[in-house]
């Protein structure tokens, strides 16, 4: 990694936030755009209708965390399921790590590809419902360099055993002899910001409803049959032990950043108190190891 990978690295070990409170988001604000799509505007930057903006600070221009999306060619590739949630899960994800912690962060996020060559300059990358891609060769072999020289993947939304058995397949093409684990609710990474009392199931809003609940009484958050009533988060580590990527199945926490602005009870129940603390944990972990 360049040094921009370095950069970033440091800017986040000065992360500082109230661990002990995740009641910091203030109150609802309605914002975003539904489902309304991207739209860019005439200066080549997302429209934000909205969202709080921000400029970059001269002085960190070269420290800044920018989150960085995959955009994958395998089933129905540019303008496909790559784009699920773009771009107010990025933007809003991004405006929560510049208003909750001390991590300089752009505010737009970039799209790159996995074989772009400035792929290098972003320690972390964002794959988002990846239940039936296929990646290529070239992709593959980017993807194999990438996480051995430092970088970090996440991947998100994709539920059901098919997806899985799907996607841990192509990264058996990327890592034929190493195997993604559970990771348990006391590894660090659940813990290191916001203490999570659980492995978090966070459904997509057209699957969230205060009287969704089942006999017990207990809320229903899972989106379609049996094989998704469980949240899994597996995580896949080099020869040293360190983990190179997070695999978050059976739960949608790109949806919890993008929706937050549409409903109060849903940024309650599942933005403030689950999508955001865990993906600022994620990015705090990532950057920290």
């Amino acid at each position: 990694m360049n040094r921009s990978f370095i950069a970033a690295t440091v800017a986040c070990l000065v992360l500082l936030i109230a661990a002990s409170s995740i009641a910091q988001f203030g109150n609802f604000r309605r914002y975003g755009r539904g489902r309304g799509g991207a739209v860019i505007g005439p200066d080549g930057r997302p429209e934000r209708r909205g969202i709080p903006d921000w400029k970059v600070d001269n002085r960190f221009k070269d420290d800044v965390f920018t989150f960085c999306r995959i955009r994958y060619s395998s089933y129905g590739g540019y303008g496909g399921k790559w784009a699920v949630d773009y771009p107010d899960a990025d933007l809003n994800f991004s405006y929560r790590l510049q208003q909750l912690t001390s991590l300089h962060t752009h505010p737009d996020g970039v799209i790159l590809e996995l074989t772009d060559p400035k792929l290098f300059d972003y320690p972390f990358i964002y794959i988002i419902e990846p239940g039936d891609l296929n990646f290529t060769d070239p992709e593959v072999t980017a993807l194999r360099s990438y996480l051995l020289n430092g970088g970090f993947l996440m991947v998100d939304d994709f539920w059901g055993q098919t997806e899985l058995d799907n996607f841990l397949y192509e990264m058996k093409r990327v890592f034929p002899d190493r195997d993604a684990t559970e990771i348990p609710l006391e590894h660090p990474i659940f813990h290191c910001v916001y203490d999570l009392k659980e492995r978090p199931q966070i459904p997509a809003i057209g699957h969230a409803h205060p009287n969704r609940i089942d006999s017990s009484g207990k809320l229903i958050t899972w989106e379609r049959g049996a094989d998704t009533r469980e949240p899994h988060y597996r995580g896949l580590y080099d020869d040293n032990g360190r983990m190179m990527a997070i695999i978050c199945h059976n739960t949608d926490l790109g949806d919890g950043w993008e929706r937050e602005g549409e409903d109060p009870w849903y940024f309650k129940e599942f933005s403030e108190k689950k999508a955001y603390p865990l993906g600022i944990n994620i990015v705090f972990y990532a950057m920290t190891h």
